[in-house]
């Protein structure tokens, strides 16, 4: 390693919580990379003006969370396809040519339930539940895998069709039925289960109910959420309660960072070991 080290961090507001300078420090070590990467508190009318200010100082790029993803795709100066499709961004790149916007939400969670869970979404029914930010983030890799049909269903309808709308043409061309559903029909109508059922909403952070009924499990299914610790216990109980395949979104967090981390360096680190030791790590605090 050189003396001189890549500055890089995660900005959000609130971001105390963040597990990502954990992550990223683990992929540097692992890796032989030389980087810092660190927290950055955001104050809420300012992101743009502190994402110029980390770059104008050398950083190299950031990851952006909540409430800042939809500002970032906003100030980029070119973005991927899959953050025009979502309208929203996780990492920035700072290159000469200006500000580049990535969004590997949806790669991580494609990445954490075929690879590390082992559940392939080829051929497959699949329910998302929520159309905010975090499921626009993974609608379009989701859609990539081929899945059979895939229901999107929200609280708000007109919300959930304006974001299958918005995914058409990538549903028509993977050969996916991209459907919006209004929850009532989930709830009350609907016959069918689903094989992997992916809860994007914020019920998990605000302890509401899960936002389905049971009828959509099989004993098979995989009941999928993409927070983690305790905001996730409610829906992972749900989901084992039923017979069904439990997740959080650990892996997710780290398989998106993974992304963002081979997008800065050009290298590939072990995600794999990361999350198990990330899991050895989680055990370990909520035992004390």
């Amino acid at each position: 390693m050189t003396n001189t080290l890549d500055a890089y961090c995660v900005m959000g507001n609130p971001v105390a919580h963040s597990r990502s300078p954990w992550i990223h420090a683990r992929f540097a070590e692992l890796t032989n990379q030389p980087l810092s990467y660190d927290r950055a508190l955001v104050p809420l009318d300012g992101f743009a003006d502190f994402v110029r200010d980390f770059a104008a100082r050398g950083g190299k790029g950031c990851n952006v969370t909540v409430p800042f993803k939809l500002q970032a795709a906003e100030l980029a100066t070119s973005t991927s396809e899959r953050v025009r499709l979502a309208g929203a961004a996780n990492t920035l790149v700072f290159g000469a040519n200006g500000i580049h916007a990535e969004n590997t939400d949806g790669l991580g969670i494609v990445a954490d339930i075929t690879r590390n869970a082992g559940v392939p979404i080829a051929g497959r029914d699949v329910l998302l539940l929520g159309a905010g930010g975090a499921a626009a983030g993974a609608l379009g890799s989701l859609l990539e895998q081929k899945p059979c049909r895939l229901v999107v269903v929200n609280r708000t309808h007109a919300r959930a069709q304006t974001l299958v709308q918005q995914h058409a043409a990538i549903a028509t061309l993977h050969n996916v039925e991209l459907v919006a559903l209004e929850r009532q029909v989930l709830e009350t109508d609907l016959t069918q289960y689903f094989d992997i059922i992916i809860n994007a909403t914020a019920s998990s952070l605000a302890g509401a109910d899960v936002p389905a009924p049971a009828s959509v499990l099989h004993a098979r299914s995989l009941a999928y959420d993409m927070m983690y610790g305790p905001a996730a216990q409610n829906f992972l109980n749900w989901a084992s309660s039923h017979g069904a395949l439990a997740r959080d979104g650990l892996g997710m967090l780290v398989e998106q960072a993974a992304e963002s981390f081979a997008l800065w360096r050009g290298v590939r680190p072990p995600s794999a070991q990361v999350l198990a030791e990330l899991r050895a790590l989680l055990h370990a605090e909520a035992a004390h």
